[in-house]
C-alpha cells in the first residue's frame, strides 16, 4: 500500500507548479506559520518555498525521494530569514524606545531642575545685556523696542524710520545671536524672546 507522501510524489511527475502547489502548499503554510506566527508572513514563505522549489526541479533532476527534504530545507531557510529580519526590527525598534525614554527622561529632569528664580538672575539677565551691546545700534534698539517695550513692527519702523522689513530683518538678527550666547538657557530664550 503507498503512503501519503508516495501518492502525493507520483501525482506529481510532470512536476508542474499546479502539482507542487496542489500537493505541498498546506503543509509549507503550516510548517512556516508554526515559527513565524503571522500567518501573511506565513502565505509569502510558503509560496516562495514552492516556487524556489519548482524552479529548482525545472533547471536539475531530483529524485523524488529528496524533494520533500529539499522543500523543508527551503522553507526552514526563508522562515528563519524572516525571523532575523524581525529580530532585527525588533532590535531596531528597542533601541529607539530605549532612546525615546532617555530622551524624555532627560527632558522631565530638566523642567524638574527649572527653577524660576534663577530664570531671572543676575547671570541670564548679564548675559542678555552684554550679547545685545554687542549688537549695532539699529538692531538693539529694534530688538528692545519689540521685546521689551512691546511695540509692533509698524510702530517700530514709524519710531525708526525705517521699513517694517528692516525692522523684521533686525529682530531676527538678534534672535540669532541670542539665541547661540542663551544656549544653556534655550527654553528661557524660547520663553522670553519668541510670541
Amino acid at each position: 500500500m503507498k503512503s501519503t507522501t508516495d501518492i502525493q510524489m507520483s501525482k506529481m511527475s510532470g512536476n508542474s507548479f499546479n502539482d507542487i502547489y496542489t500537493s505541498y502548499y498546506k503543509k509549507s503554510f503550516f510548517f512556516a506559520k508554526s515559527y513565524v506566527h503571522n500567518d501573511l508572513a506565513a502565505e509569502d514563505i510558503a509560496s516562495e518555498a514552492l516556487i524556489k522549489l519548482w524552479e529548482k526541479l525545472k533547471t536539475e533532476p531530483v529524485e523524488e525521494k529528496y524533494i520533500l527534504p529539499l522543500l523543508l530545507t527551503i522553507l526552514k531557510n526563508k522562515a528563519l530569514d524572516y525571523l532575523k529580519h524581525e529580530e532585527v526590527k525588533r532590535s531596531a525598534f528597542e533601541v529607539m524606545v530605549d532612546w525615546q525614554r532617555q530622551e524624555l527622561s532627560i527632558r522631565m529632569s530638566a523642567l524638574e531642575a527649572c527653577n524660576p528664580d534663577e530664570i531671572f538672575s543676575d547671570e541670564v539677565e548679564k548675559i542678555i545685556s552684554t550679547t545685545l551691546s554687542t549688537l549695532s545700534e539699529q538692531t538693539r534698539q529694534a530688538f528692545i523696542l519689540s521685546r521689551f517695550e512691546n511695540k509692533s513692527n509698524k510702530e517700530i519702523a514709524e519710531e525708526m524710520g525705517i521699513s517694517v522689513k528692516g525692522v523684521e530683518y533686525h529682530i531676527s538678527k538678534a534672535l540669532k545671536v541670542l539665541r547661540v550666547t542663551l544656549k544653556d538657557y534655550l527654553p528661557l530664550f524660547y520663553f522670553f524672546f519668541y510670541y
